[in-house]
């Protein structure tokens, strides 16, 4: 046996050292857009969707919310598809390896969405971002980090990353919590709320009794913080 271990140290030493590059390669990304009910410029609702799900989830939330018809709904999809367990196609934000590559590379996706929508002209000037658990943390980055400034950032049942410096060119905030989410603790939530009242931001808090995931209670307190913050 410590033969053996000799010879592996032995071989292991003679091995050329690894090293690591990355290289730049074109990735289609994929999003979805709802009309609004109306013709005209419309306000522009971007959603961000969970962890293992897909831009069609985020759409059905987004359209979930009552008056959201006004809006101009558009939900991206994450670059980065795998199946779940359940062996559904979904898709992540990013994981923990190359985390601050990934956040560079979303950043530039969702501008670049965002960009292309606004040129059709469709698009007027209230920008509001919206988030789901992992979606959270992108959408925060997407009004803090991203080249559109806006008017107000929704985020259910995710954090706000503790990188961020939270400040006004998120526009009014609204946190939500259901209050039997095991994901996104109360301890989290809280804090969220302090860091927004610290940095001197209109916000609303939302503890709603539900899981995690949106219900009607969640929906009718969204359909509120959107209407603060498109005034026609």
């Amino acid at each position: 046996m410590a033969g053996f271990a000799c010879f592996y140290a032995s071989a292991n030493n003679d091995m050329p050292s690894t090293q690591e590059y990355s290289i730049q390669t074109s990735v289609s990304g994929r999003y979805l857009l709802q009309r609004p009910s109306h013709s005209g410029p419309a306000p522009l609702l971007v959603g961000f969707h969970g962890y293992g799900q897909t831009s069609e989830d985020e759409l059905s939330l987004l359209c979930a919310i009552s008056d959201s018809e006004q809006w101009l709904c558009c939900s991206i999809e994450a670059l980065h598809p795998f199946y779940t367990p359940r062996g559904e196609s979904g898709a992540n934000w990013m994981t923990s390896s190359h985390r601050e590559q990934r956040i560079t590379e979303n950043l530039h996706y969702v501008v670049a969405v965002i960009k292309r929508v606004r040129e059709s002209g469709s698009v007027g000037d209230t920008l509001c971002f919206h988030g789901f658990s992992q979606g959270s943390g992108m959408a925060c980055r997407a009004a803090l980090l991203g080249s559109y400034r806006a008017s107000g950032l929704m985020l259910l049942g995710g954090d706000i990353p503790p990188e961020l410096t939270v400040n006004e060119r998120a526009g009014s905030i609204h946190l939500a919590r259901g209050n039997k989410d095991r994901f996104y603790s109360q301890e989290k939530f809280e804090h969220d709320c302090a860091r927004t009242r610290v940095a001197g931001l209109p916000f609303t808090a939302t503890l709603f009794s539900g899981e995690h995931r949106a219900n009607e209670e969640y929906c009718n307190a969204a359909r509120e913080f959107l209407a603060t913050v498109y005034i026609v």
